[in-house]
């Protein structure tokens, strides 16, 4: 989650690292949230205004469904009246499944969230937040037209100066989470298509991103930019075909394998809290106060706060088995296991 609306320009030296990727799974039509866990809690990670309803509720209230057309639609509640001292109902989801370095994310979307006090994202993170490293490829708040791009990680990881991307506005370059409140290491997207009302004027769009050892990289393609390779249900994709990113990490400043591990694909909406409801922030692009005048006022504040999502594609460098599923990690983690793990070690130690 990102916290910044500053610039810097930065030189495009080194060049990129072309990989190929077979696709390894995919979320798409009737089956879409086949896979995802739902949250079911308060905001308790952003301080937000919602509670993030279950998979029951969700489908019970329409704020996640399939549409006529076959997309996944995550939403706000836009029909009840909120009171004083609540919180409005949203979604955020999480994939069971978790995904190695070595893996790409295609992510393609008709429509986001936006308005007052709103706060979108699609992003990742390890099963330990924030241990393990975060990335978000998409995020906004409010009414800003602009995607901002950003990792989040322990001490020591740095967005480069000779990072080769499309974009000259980089708004920070430590990516600490101890680091200026967890602004992480920012990268906004000079196109105004990249979100809000913009974008879904121009049809949406997609987004990959590339969890690698040389690095981690974002690309954004608008409807009418989207490369042959990404067209129709492409099954292999080589990263060589999708020019340069607009937004890019390399390894030389941050070893991916030394602050990520395995990643979750995450959306969620939620309301106001550290980011949108930051009253300097708001007051750039909104009127009033986040949580008074907007989460508790109209419930049609909300009628745009909502992701259309065609599908989530991941894909794995070949060769490599990139899928931790969520049966695993229960195996991995569960606490007989690690007793097991740790009594193993301590006896090689002991040899």
């Amino acid at each position: 989650m990102v916290r910044s609306v500053l610039s810097a320009a930065f030189f495009l030296l080194p060049v990129l690292v072309k990989c190929q990727y077979d696709m390894v799974k995919e979320y798409t039509g009737d089956s879409f949230f086949d896979d995802w866990d739902f949250y079911n809690n308060y905001d308790n990670l952003t301080e937000g205004d919602v509670f993030f309803v279950s998979a029951k509720s969700a489908g019970q209230d329409n704020l996640a469904y399939i549409s006529d057309s076959g997309n996944a639609i995550m939403r706000v509640d836009n029909t009840s009246t909120v009171t004083v001292g609540n919180k409005r109902n949203s979604v955020r989801i999480a994939t069971k499944d978790h995904f190695t370095v070595g893996s790409l994310w295609v992510t393609d979307m008709v429509h986001v969230p936006y308005g007052c006090s709103v706060w979108p994202a699609f992003w990742s993170s390890a099963a330990d937040w924030p241990n393990g490293g975060e990335i978000d490829t998409f995020e906004g708040v409010n009414q800003v037209t602009r995607n901002q791009m950003a990792l989040h990680t322990e001490t020591g990881c740095y967005h480069s100066a000779n990072a080769v991307q499309t974009s000259t506005l980089v708004n920070s370059t430590d990516c600490s989470i101890t680091a200026d409140d967890n602004e992480g290491c920012v990268v906004t997207d000079p196109s105004t298509s990249s979100y809000g009302e913009a974008f879904a004027a121009a049809g949406g769009g997609i987004f990959v991103t590339e969890f690698a050892t040389s690095g981690i990289s974002i690309w954004f393609f608008n409807r009418s930019s989207i490369p042959s390779v990404l067209s129709g249900n492409a099954s292999t994709i080589n990263t060589g075909d999708l020019g340069t990113p607009v937004a890019n990490w390399p390894s030389s400043n941050c070893t991916v394998q030394n602050f990520f591990e395995d990643q979750a694909l995450v959306f969620d909406i939620t309301l106001c809290g550290d980011f949108a409801g930051d009253q300097t922030i708001f007051a750039e692009t909104c009127s009033g106060v986040c949580y008074d005048d907007w989460v508790i006022g109209t419930p049609s504040n909300y009628d745009n706060a909502y992701f259309e999502v065609s599908y989530v594609r991941v894909y794995g460098e070949q060769g490599e088995d990139t899928v931790i599923s969520g049966a695993q990690r229960s195996t991995l983690f569960r606490p007989a296991a690690i007793a097991t793990l740790l009594l193993g070690t301590a006896m090689i130690l002991a040899l």
